[in-house]
């Protein structure tokens, strides 16, 4: 536990570049109650967006100005947090963030919330997404003798922040001129001494919600871990907006909100957790409408149709109804394994697979089989699991896949940095087809994303090219 009162050293590794997926979490509890608690549970909602470290900081805003209690560690939620440590966690204001590393080394040092000190006060920081334009704004702090080393997305925001402070009248106004400085997907929650400012980028990569539950405020990546706490969905926090949650209530700024938006289609199709609702749309709708428009575009005979634990599910239950062939869960999932999807090394993520996910032998054997899955990034996974299920007896393995071919990098906060990594970037769909033994192989087409999302406007650059931003590096 840290204290944190007076001017501090960070930690922080350098990295060339950070590909990050990550949950964030804030409570302004405007009756003076302790939040820590709540940012405990909400993050425990959050957990799916990162498990590689987490981290709470409060802050008292009817206490010692500046005074701000932080607790960061590498680990899962239920790990790192426990009763003595949130206890002294003392604030009725407080942000959280759980970290999804996929680049670089992870290690404490980077986890968040980042504790920020300069001149005029104090700043805690927590932050999705990655800031494409990153190495040319270090390049301009520290022509202005702002930095010294190579710094990570989040801190490099705050340091933006702090130039901008210095020749404002407020932290939002500081937020505000910083902000169109930013290029790529953000959700950001920063904590002064008395009051949270929320910001979301402008096309809406990033998602970011606000609740309200008593007199507490609550901001979240996702409208779930509202539910976990008890609290309301109010609405979505619109693309280029700022809002100000303080003791005079909730204050919101939209002078930065531009008409083009870009929403990440992955949230639809993977990240975000089933129960949750983003920009209006049901991620459970979502799912089960992708897999009703890849029944409509590859029809096959089957037996059954079953889904790859968790996120394949929705989309298998969207499948069987539109095609008419019975739905049944053909893996036993263990749930207390990590997702193979963020695993380090291909070794890592190849044994994980078997300790992970078991066939019900009863259940496929002598069947032909539909199998659902989210996506398909380097083949390897999907090719154990066709195994698995040729072993168990299965007589034909057709794959659907609920999201096209992965073509292309993406620049703003997913797993895969560069072309290298993609199998469809690589090599044809018969030629994966043959690669992961599947008797056929169908991927969503791009064109039937909007089955899924209606007309919200998306974000589909790994699938199309189509980048919304034009930098992208």
């Amino acid at each position: 536990m840290k204290n944190i009162n007076s001017e501090s050293n960070l930690y922080y590794q350098d990295y060339d570049e950070i590909h990050e997926e990550c949950g964030v979490f804030g409570v302004f509890d405007n009756s003076g109650e302790d939040v820590a608690h709540d940012i405990y549970y909400g993050l425990l909602s959050l957990q799916h967006r990162g498990q590689e470290s987490c981290g709470i900081a409060t802050c008292d805003t009817h206490g010692e100005r500046g005074n701000l209690c932080l607790e960061k560690q590498m680990g899962l939620v239920t790990e790192v947090f426990h009763e003595k440590n949130l206890k002294e966690l003392k604030g009725n204001m407080g942000i959280g963030h759980v970290r999804y590393s996929t680049t670089g080394v992870s290690s404490v040092e980077n986890a968040q919330p980042l504790a920020y000190f300069y001149k005029k006060g104090t700043m805690g920081l927590v932050h999705n997404g990655n800031i494409v334009n990153s190495m040319e704004l270090k390049k301009s702090l520290y022509d202005d003798g702002y930095m010294f080393r190579a710094t990570t997305d989040s801190e490099v925001i705050a340091y933006l922040i702090s130039k901008e402070r210095a020749c404002s009248s407020s932290i939002e106004e500081a937020v505000i001129k910083a902000a169109p400085k930013l290029v790529g997907g953000y959700a950001l929650i920063i904590m002064s001494p008395r009051k949270l400012i929320v910001v979301r980028d402008p096309l809406g990569l990033k998602p970011l919600c606000i609740g309200k539950m008593g007199t507490k405020y609550v901001v979240s990546s996702e409208s779930c871990a509202l539910n976990a706490i008890g609290a309301e969905l109010i609405r979505d926090v619109e693309p280029g907006e700022v809002i100000v949650i303080s003791k005079d209530g909730l204050k919101s700024d939209k002078s930065l909100c531009e008409k083009k938006k870009a929403h990440c289609v992955f949230e639809y199709i993977y990240f975000s957790r089933l129960d949750s609702v983003i920009d209006n749309i049901s991620v459970f709708s979502a799912r089960f409408k992708g897999g009703q428009a890849l029944a409509k575009a590859y029809p096959v005979e089957a037996d059954i149709v079953t889904g790859v634990p968790e996120s394949g599910m929705c989309a298998a239950q969207g499948y069987a109804k539109e095609s008419g062939i019975p739905f049944v869960q053909a893996f036993h999932k263990n749930s207390y394994i990590g997702r193979t999807f963020i695993k380090p090394t291909q070794k890592e993520r190849e044994s994980a697979v078997h300790m992970k996910l078991n066939v019900l032998a009863d259940v496929v054997k002598d069947k032909r089989i539909v199998l659902i899955d989210d996506s398909i990034v380097r083949g390897t996974t999907m090719a154990n699991l066709i195994t698995m299920l040729r072993k168990a007896g299965a007589k034909e393995v057709h794959i659907r896949i609920s999201s096209p071919p992965f073509l292309h990098p993406c620049y703003y906060g997913t797993d895969v940095p560069d072309n290298s990594q993609l199998i469809a970037n690589k090599k044809s769909i018969d030629e994966i087809r043959q690669m992961i033994g599947a008797d056929t192989l169908g991927y969503m087409r791009v064109e039937d994303l909007s089955e899924m999302t209606g007309d919200l406007p998306l974000c589909k650059a790994c699938f199309d090219g189509v980048y919304p931003t034009e930098t992208k590096f």
